[in-house]
Formats: C-alpha cells, structure tokens, sequence
C-alpha cells in the first residue's frame, strides 16, 4: 500500500478505538462501579492498548512524514525510538491479547454466553459496540501487520514480556476475588481451586502461543529472509 492511505488508515482506525473507548465508558453499568472499575476487564485492557498502539503508529508516520528530507541525527534517533516502540507493542501485547480477547470470547460466548457475557448486559452494551470490543480487533491488527514491516524483539525477550502481562494481569483477577470475593468473569465461579490452576496455565501458553504466531505470520508476510 501507499504511504498515505496506510496512515490514513490507521487515522481512522485510531478515532474508531478511541469512540468506542468513550461509549463504553458512558455507559453506566454496575461493574463499572466496583472494585477495579473497567479496568478488571481483559476487553477494556486490550482496547486500551490497541489505541495506545494505533496512536504511536499515527505518530510514527507523522515523525516520519516531518523528518523526510532532514538531515537532522536527532530526529532520526527519535524516530527509530518511535518505530522500536511501536514494533515492540506490536508483537509483545497488541496482536497477542488481540487475537486473544476475540478467539477466547467468541469460543466461551458460542459454548456458553452466561459464562463471559451475560445476557443482561444486551440491556448496557449495544451489539454494534460489543462487535467493536470483541471482533474488530482481529481484523485491524491484521491490516497492521499487513501494511506495515515489524521487528519482532528475540524470542526469548518477547515471550517474557508477554508471560509477565499475563502473569500480571492473572494476579489481578486474584487480587479483586481476594477483596470482594466475587471473580471478574462468571466462568471461575464454576472452576475449582486445582483447575483454576489449570485453567489460568493453559490461557498463560495460550497467549504466548499467539505470539509466536503472529512472529510467524509477520515474517511470512514481509519473507524478511528475501
């Protein structure tokens, strides 16, 4: 693709992220008001770092557009840093929670809606909003790595940082049960002690498998060896 269309493209991309970020949050839902707020919600994580991600994209391209044709060595030193960061966000957290958030929701939703989103939050969360939480993330992080060539860190590098958000962000959902005693989705509630364990072990390889697909996937794209 070209130049422009591509930042164009992740201009609108951006401004969709970020109106579907303020509709949520108008919302007055119960959970919204208690411990932890939107913020112990996966969904609400990942949208959060998807427009963080888009916005250092369009600002990379911004840089880029402004430094062509300068000779400047610091300008360029800062754009590298841009580009190193918006790389490194890519392959460490927005195309694997991506992914991530789309295929485990639909997958539970499909088997059992009440287990991850409960039929009375059709009454808060128009579907055209639900869609763009849980279903256009996938099809925007794809055009991303499509349209643009990104350095994956090293292996070793990029899958403990995504073992540690996941780590992370499991000691969270723990630490609000641990404190209201109610966990953040449904499905725990019907999880004993010994196969949460299980549970949490297998979506921690699950994400870190999604990392090393979309390494795979960015390198087949671009054919880097070519």
């Amino acid at each position: 693709m070209a130049l422009v269309p591509c930042q164009v493209l992740r201009a609108a991309i951006l401004l969709s992220y970020c109106s579907i970020l303020c509709n949520y949050k108008a919302i007055d839902m119960p959970a919204h008001q208690t411990y932890g707020g939107s913020w112990k919600f996966l969904t609400f994580i990942d949208l959060v770092i998807q427009a963080v991600f888009f916005g250092i994209c369009v600002l990379t391209d911004l840089s880029s557009l402004l430094t062509r044709g300068n000779d400047s060595q610091e300008q360029e030193r800062q754009l590298k840093k841009l580009i190193s960061l918006r790389d490194w966000m890519m392959a460490v957290l927005a195309f694997p929670v991506g992914v991530f958030v789309v295929t485990m929701f639909w997958s539970i939703y499909i088997y059992d809606r009440e287990l991850v989103y409960p039929k009375l939050l059709d009454n808060f969360i128009p579907a055209w909003l639900n869609h763009g939480m849980h279903t256009t993330v996938l099809p925007f992080v794809l055009i991303e790595m499509r349209t643009t060539h990104h350095q994956y860190p090293s292996r070793s590098c990029g899958l403990a940082a995504v073992c540690t958000f996941a780590v992370g962000y499991i000691l969270w959902v723990c630490w609000i049960h641990h404190v209201t005693g109610v966990w953040v989705y449904p499905l725990l509630e019907h999880l004993s002690p010994g196969v949460k364990i299980i549970f949490f072990a297998a979506l921690t390889v699950t994400i870190n498998i999604f990392y090393l697909v979309g390494e795979v996937l960015n390198n087949y794209i671009w054919d880097t060896q070519k």
